[in-house]
């Protein structure tokens, strides 16, 4: 019996990536993916609407407010997006029997860890939009038994506006770089994530709660950026500086414990390395 899948969010990265994979499960997931344009999830009525006339048995909800800096100023927005729209949306799928799935990030801790966050580590984000996001997930946890909150790092993919993109092209047009060496994290396939995901439906995991989805291993941008001039024979390109001016505080360390998934997949995770190999495959 095919589950029937409702994917907010669909025109960013993570959505579109989605959308793009969607064909290896036709046989078993019905999606129904959603832009904001269609569905603006801050519109408490419009999300009670398409949740009524429709049977929904999973939401994935990659609509989100991600703009880092941005969230400084515009905070009110973010937590709209991220947190209060959230509300709702777990709201509406606890009246309907809708299992949720929602991603979050690893900007809910503050980066002083010297080891990888596990999913029970005390939360302390150190920017709005971490506060944001941490605030929907508390929302979730008290609205909905039947939930799964992904939290993810360093996204990318050969979609939208990305690091991984970014770099690639800008090496492409042999461009000078300097990147910073002073955060360290795992950068995230949004493959792999969208894999992870569809796995859950699939095999109708009913082990709810909070998950921590990374790549395997750990680099920092300037070290992301130098692997990917090394594809390209373009690592005199590339420098290292220490940091940069932002509006917005970033952790330092943000690497993520990804043990609890690798117990439900009984696999391991893809190196970082070998998924970028793939976007960048995919980019040439």
């Amino acid at each position: 019996m095919k589950s029937k899948v409702l994917v907010t969010g669909a025109n960013g990265q993570l959505g579109k990536t989605i959308r793009d994979l969607s064909t290896n499960f036709t046989k078993s997931i019905d999606f129904v993916f959603v832009e904001r344009s269609e569905l603006d999830i801050t519109n408490s009525k419009s999300l009670a609407l398409i949740f009524e006339t429709n049977h929904f048995d999973y939401c994935i909800n990659c609509a989100a407010y991600t703009n880092v800096d941005l969230a400084e100023s515009e905070t009110e927005i973010a937590i709209d997006i991220n947190a209060n729209a959230v509300k709702s949306l777990a709201e509406n799928c606890k009246t309907y029997n809708t299992i949720l799935i929602h991603i979050s990030t690893d900007y809910v801790f503050d980066g002083q860890s010297t080891r990888p966050y596990n999913e029970d580590d005390p939360t302390h984000p150190i920017n709005s939009y971490g506060t944001s996001k941490l605030f929907g997930e508390e929302y979730i946890r008290k609205q909905l038994d039947n939930h799964f909150i992904i939290r993810t790092s360093w996204l990318y993919s050969k979609f939208n506006k990305n690091f991984v993109k970014t770099i690639f092209n800008k090496l492409k047009n042999d461009e000078k770089l300097t990147v910073i060496t002073s955060q360290k994290g795992t950068p995230t396939s949004c493959v792999d994530l969208s894999n992870f995901i569809t796995f859950l439906i699939i095999n109708r995991v009913s082990n709810f709660g909070t998950y921590h989805f990374s790549a395997e291993g750990e680099t920092t941008w300037y070290g992301l950026a130098l692997y990917i001039a090394e594809l390209l024979d373009k690592t005199s390109n590339v420098a290292p500086i220490k940091d940069y001016t932002s509006k917005a505080k970033r952790p330092l360390y943000s690497v993520l414990d990804t043990k609890k998934v690798e117990q439900i997949t009984k696999k391991p995770l893809n190196h970082w390395k070998v998924s970028v190999d793939e976007v960048i495959k995919s980019l040439s």
